[in-house]
């Protein structure tokens, strides 16, 4: 799991095992973000709706969460936030980035260190090619 400001660069990564779902993986990207600062607001796709997660987001952290609603769900929100969640493209423009990198790829390593390492240094090569 990634997350990128409104420029596309990177901020922070993560990496766990597959069957936990992204929702749950949204606090703990957050520890791992390479900056000082937190964002004031994470867009997400229908997975990351969830009253739980704007809950914890907004009183924990501060975050404003923007996520599609469900199918399932009714409505929780208004369509004036999602206006922001068209933007969402940066962050997969950024994970078309890191899978230019073959051992991002395809997970070659035994051991989760190794990847996340591969996944930071893919990251890096990022940031320094913004810069």
């Amino acid at each position: 799991m990634a997350v990128a400001d409104r420029n596309g660069v990177p901020i922070a990564a993560w990496i766990a095992s597959g069957e936990r779902a992204e929702s749950h993986l949204v606090i703990d990207t957050l520890k791992a973000r390479f900056t000082d600062e937190v964002p004031e607001r994470l867009i997400g796709d229908r997975a990351y709706d969830s009253d739980g997660l704007d809950a914890k987001l907004a009183t924990d952290w501060g975050i404003e969460m923007i996520a599609p609603n469900r199918r399932t769900r009714g409505k929780t929100q208004d369509g004036r936030p999602l206006r922001r969640y068209r933007r969402r493209w940066k962050i997969e423009r950024v994970f078309a980035w890191l899978f230019r990198y073959r051992r991002i790829v395809t997970r070659w390593e035994r051991k989760s260190q190794n990847f996340l390492g591969f996944v930071l240094l893919g990251c890096l090569r990022i940031l320094l090619h913004r810069l």
